[in-house]
């Protein structure tokens, strides 16, 4: 079974605003605060002395986030071999591998420990604006955080602005937004992820 799409796009890459400033708790929207708890994956109780040890010197705001997706970006090594299902941010932190899931949830914890609301994207993320050669596309995980009033991406797996990023749903972490979600005993045989550009809309 194959599903193809045409999705339009502005064609730029994801918005940076490094005097995005942090608020307060006390002013934060009441609908940010649940991303500021601890979740499954994401265990706020685990890594928040941790947390304040490596970035309470960083300054608030856009570059406290991004100093937290470099350190995470350094830290974790990426290969499809370390995935696991159970990985918690945690455990990431531990090991140091993972997949853009797990780059997705030490980076949203540290910022929640950080007084940061951050939730879990899960998506696809195009190979659009990058030089060939092109590895194999796949689904892709991703985080956005409150910074001066609104929700901005960023990406601490591949931590860099991107182009045709295509949002499939939020949540606390992968376990509101799973990859897939199935019911009963399944088999996973194989999938492909393209996307193609197709030049401006007419």
């Amino acid at each position: 079974m194959g599903t193809n799409t045409v999705i339009q796009d502005n064609g730029g890459t994801d918005p940076v605003d490094w005097n995005a400033g942090q608020h307060p708790v006390a002013d934060l929207p009441s609908e940010t605060l649940l991303f500021l708890l601890g979740s499954r994956y994401c265990e706020t109780d685990r890594l928040s002395e941790e947390a304040w040890r490596l970035f309470a010197a960083t300054p608030p705001g856009w570059p406290r986030v991004q100093a937290i997706c470099d350190f995470v970006h350094r830290h974790v090594v990426f290969g499809y071999e370390h995935s696991r299902a159970t990985r918690t941010a945690a455990e990431t932190y531990a090991e140091g591998r993972g997949v853009c899931r797990d780059y997705a949830h030490l980076a949203i914890t540290f910022c929640r420990c950080m007084n940061i609301p951050a939730r879990y994207c899960t998506g696809y993320l195009s190979d659009v604006g990058l030089p060939p050669p092109y590895g194999p596309n796949d689904f892709a995980a991703w985080m956005e955080v409150w910074l001066g009033g609104r929700w901005w991406v960023f990406d601490p797996r591949n931590n860099a602005p991107r182009v045709g990023r295509v949002l499939i749903a939020q949540g606390r972490d992968a376990a509101d937004v799973p990859l897939t979600h199935t019911f009963g005993a399944n088999t996973l045989v194989g999938f492909k992820v393209w996307t193609d550009e197709l030049g401006p809309w007419r």
